[in-house]
């Protein structure tokens, strides 16, 4: 049988903003806008135990004002397909693949799913604000087998970190690290997905 494809979604299928347009947004470094960031707001988000509001108001630690509705727009408006992905989703949805999304992410999911309509592809199944779960937490990949009723082996699993690859390792799913369409293809070519 053709394996499952799981998919990390930012960094992996979309331009994720984290790095470059939040920081932009704020006028500062990456790396300052982390030292200034509230330690544990990101995660919680992502995890779905604080609504976005909260999430807005406790993203610097000294909880400063900012334009939370630009900030927002500016987020949102910055996703957009990484390079050849589209189209190697199109081709693996003609072969009969079936795939579902395995993301690390907050209800900004739905905003992706809006401007790309992602959902033509994959499920939205394993989104860390709906689970309770973020990679690389082992209980994430377990739930998904369990979720999917299948073994480790009927999977791949795609993702941009390395960490959240050998996670799914250590789990005996079989995991391929993005470094773009081309590659991926190949690989994915080589594990039966295409």
């Amino acid at each position: 049988m053709r394996p499952i494809v799981l998919w990390d979604v930012m960094g992996t299928l979309v331009h994720d903003p984290f790095f470059v347009e939040m920081p932009e947004f704020f006028g500062t470094t990456f790396d300052a806008m982390l030292d200034a960031a509230h330690p544990s707001a990101w995660v919680e988000f992502e995890l779905g135990r604080c609504s976005e509001k909260d999430f807005l108001e406790s993203f610097f630690a000294d909880r400063r004002d900012f334009d939370r509705r630009g900030f927002v727009h500016a987020v949102r408006s910055s996703y957009r397909w990484l390079p050849g992905v589209e189209e190697l989703l199109a081709d693996l949805e003609a072969a009969g693949c079936t795939m579902h999304a395995f993301s690390n992410y907050p209800v900004w999911y739905l905003s992706i799913e809006e401007r790309l309509s992602l959902s033509r592809f994959l499920d939205w199944t394993f989104v860390s604000c709906i689970t309770g779960l973020r990679k690389p937490d082992p209980a994430a990949y377990t739930h998904v087998l369990s979720t999917l009723g299948v073994q480790a082996e009927r999977c791949v699993f795609v993702d941009d970190r390395y960490s959240n690859c050998e996670a799914a390792r250590q789990c005996g799913i079989r995991s391929l690290q993005f470094e773009g369409a081309g590659p991926l293809r190949a690989s994915l070519r080589d594990a039966g997905v295409l």
